[in-house]
């Protein structure tokens, strides 16, 4: 395990955004969240990364050896500079592209916590290699590039900083169907090179293909849970999220 999420509060003034969720997330897996608009996914990713203030419950996140009773760090306790410093990074929905910066710029400022320049240069041509467009592109400003390609160079920032927990809000938000393969093909790739992804995700079809465990969220509470290819054969989940 490399996190663990218990009973989980999140309060937006008087507004209860989570009420009690609990999920897990296993070392080397794709944990998917679906759910509907306004379920909570976005707000339980930003409580993972010390975002959203008003928390009560756990977050444990285990850098090292992954077992519950080893080494954890609380990160209820930890502010959301020193969360990425341990290994999670958010990718967020909308991307968070600087527009008005290089490409290169943009990809370097996802490692500015970090000081192994050598380390970083590898980093970046991994990137590089997951994503040729943005090799391509390094000198131009991120706010030219397509919709697909700022999407490539927010995963790409985010792998920037090493992470260890990959957190992946809506890449597909907006793209062409071709494209949100594309992006897929290379999260499924980016897991296989020893990432672990949280990956929140409005198109059901294409996470519960890639993910390995499934978490559905409703108004702010876990309504089902289980093995990808299980929940993808239950009737609610299919007129649910898969359109009958």
């Amino acid at each position: 395990m490399i996190l663990r999420v218990d009973n989980l509060h999140v309060q937006y003034g008087a507004i209860a955004a989570l009420r009690g969720v609990s999920i897990n997330v296993e070392r080397g897996r794709i944990v998917t969240l679906i759910g509907a608009n306004g379920a909570g996914k976005t707000t339980l990713m930003r409580a993972i990364m010390g975002l959203a203030q008003s928390r009560r419950g756990a977050l444990e996140y285990f850098p090292s050896d992954g077992q519950v009773g080893g080494p954890a760090i609380d990160l209820m306790r930890v502010e959301t500079h020193e969360v990425v410093r341990h290994g999670v990074v958010l990718v967020p929905e909308g991307r968070g592209i600087f527009a008005n910066m290089t490409v290169d710029d943009n990809l370097r400022l996802g490692a500015y916590l970090r000081d192994d320049r050598d380390a970083v240069e590898a980093d970046r041509a991994y990137v590089l290699s997951l994503f040729p467009r943005l090799g391509e592109r390094l000198q131009q400003s991120a706010g030219t590039l397509s919709g697909g390609e700022q999407q490539m160079l927010a995963i790409g920032r985010g792998l920037m900083a090493r992470p260890k927990l990959l957190l992946l809000d809506e890449p597909s938000l907006g793209l062409a169907p071709l494209l949100v393969r594309q992006i897929f093909e290379t999260i499924v790739q980016i897991n296989a090179n020893g990432t672990t992804i949280l990956l929140v995700e409005q198109n059901a079809h294409m996470a519960l293909q890639v993910a390995q465990y499934v978490y559905c969220l409703e108004t702010g509470t876990i309504a089902l849970e289980g093995p990808a290819a299980e929940l993808a054969e239950r009737e609610e989940v299919k007129s649910a999220y898969l359109g009958g």
